[in-house]
């Protein structure tokens, strides 16, 4: 439900969260001057022959933010609302999640301003390997590594690497990550941001010397990191009580039969059709519930200033990139509801996408149990790193913290490589 804050841009929040970070880290003014900036914006016109015969020209882009520390890092997103801001504002957040990770990427974003429910399978295609020509001299497995983001999926990767490596002229799968295995790309991939949104979730409660069994959550938007999300919670003993969709949400005080959602919904996140719940509710009301544990998983600037003082979850994590508006996090901080974020909740994803990049640079795959373990110690490693930036300063808030981690390692580097 939008607030007033509502219509600050990802660009303009991420700028902000690195001002307040410098509270607590000593960074030369002119390494700070470069990350409000990326280095380099490409926008790109993308024409598609649709299957009517006629033409139609898309915009797309591509924002790379900064790669002190590795090759560019990042989503390809179709949706309508892409713009050259949205994309800088989420290249900025992939290089603080590839630091807060220590993973050796830097942040990269793009993608095309297209519906692509208003295309055809075909289309799709065709628009994927255009984009692909289009933007072929900025990408690259040691330049910049493209992935999927909303609206694109692992045959969209698929094909943008099919096209570039034709371009090529040999097979070079470690452009972008999300692929299908047959293709290069990694077991659990899919699975990873939910699972790292529940990993976060489990290891907050223990620090707060709460138990995720028992505890009663509530997931805005049932896709593929809030349903992974709910899953590994309900596995490990936590009541998922409400989980919604882009037709609204459902809520059982008992608990949510997962799987029943899922069958009863389809793969939009659709969850209405759910025929168990004590109540159909709409996001508002998701976010409103009195629960442990909220996870806002579905968009950017869910939780804003109109309604931070109805949430009655006693935490969040966020799976969703920028559900929090920076007016949302004062609010929140006030009240003293920790918020873990997204720079550290959902880097399942990309450090996966790093372990795809791994296999296919060596051209051997991993079992999903190695994933899974990898994951696992990956961000147990990353919660510790933040757990001692959140002690170290004891009025930072948990999103502050995370964004020590990351900038302290991406302005170490810059000194050491001279810039």
């Amino acid at each position: 439900m939008p607030g007033e804050d509502a219509a600050t841009s990802a660009v303009e929040t991420a700028r902000a969260q690195l001002e307040r970070t410098l509270e607590y880290v000593d960074v030369a003014d002119g390494i700070v001057e470069e990350l409000l900036e990326p280095h380099e914006v490409h926008r790109v016109s993308v024409p598609l022959d649709r299957d009517g015969n006629g033409r139609e020209v898309f915009v797309g882009y591509r924002a790379q933010h900064n790669n002190v520390r590795g090759p560019y890092k990042g989503g390809l997103r179709y949706q309508s609302e892409v713009d050259a801001d949205e994309c800088i504002g989420l290249s900025m957040w992939m290089t603080w999640k590839c630091a807060v990770m220590d993973l050796p990427f830097g942040g990269g974003k793009g993608g095309v301003a297209v519906d692509p429910s208003e295309l055809s399978e075909d289309e799709v295609e065709r628009l994927t390997r255009r984009f692909a020509e289009e933007v072929h001299e900025f990408v690259g497995p040691m330049r910049d590594v493209v992935a999927p983001d909303m609206g694109t999926d692992a045959q969209t990767m698929s094909w943008f690497m099919d096209a570039y490596s034709k371009a090529e002229n040999e097979t070079l799968p470690g452009v972008a990550t999300g692929k299908p295995p047959v293709l290069g790309g990694s077991y659990g991939r899919a699975e990873a941001p939910g699972r790292s949104v529940a990993t976060v979730a489990r290891e907050a409660f223990d620090y707060l010397d709460r138990d995720v069994e028992d505890a009663t959550v509530a997931v805005q938007g049932f896709g593929s990191v809030g349903s992974n999300a709910a899953d590994l919670l309900d596995e490990w003993g936590a009541d998922v009580v409400a989980v919604s969709g882009a037709d609204g949400g459902v809520y059982a005080e008992g608990g949510l039969d997962l799987e029943a959602v899922r069958e009863a919904g389809d793969a939009d996140g659709l969850v209405s059709a759910y025929d168990g719940a004590d109540a159909r509710i709409d996001n508002a009301d998701l976010l409103a519930l009195d629960v442990d544990l909220l996870v806002p998983a579905a968009v950017g600037n869910a939780l804003t200033a109109e309604n931070a003082d109805d949430v009655r979850a006693d935490v969040i994590v966020e799976g969703a990139n920028g559900p929090t508006t920076i007016e949302a996090d004062d609010v929140f901080a006030e009240r003293g509801i920790p918020v873990l974020p997204d720079v550290l909740a959902n880097a399942g994803g990309v450090t996966v996408s790093y372990f795809e990049w791994l296999q296919d640079i060596n051209r051997r795959s991993w079992s999903r149990e190695r994933v899974r373990d990898e994951l696992d110690d990956e961000m147990t490693d990353a919660w510790t790193d933040v757990v001692d930036a959140y002690e170290e300063h004891g009025d930072a808030t948990w999103r502050e913290a995370a964004q020590v981690v990351a900038l302290r390692r991406v302005a170490d580097a810059h000194d050491a490589r001279g810039f």
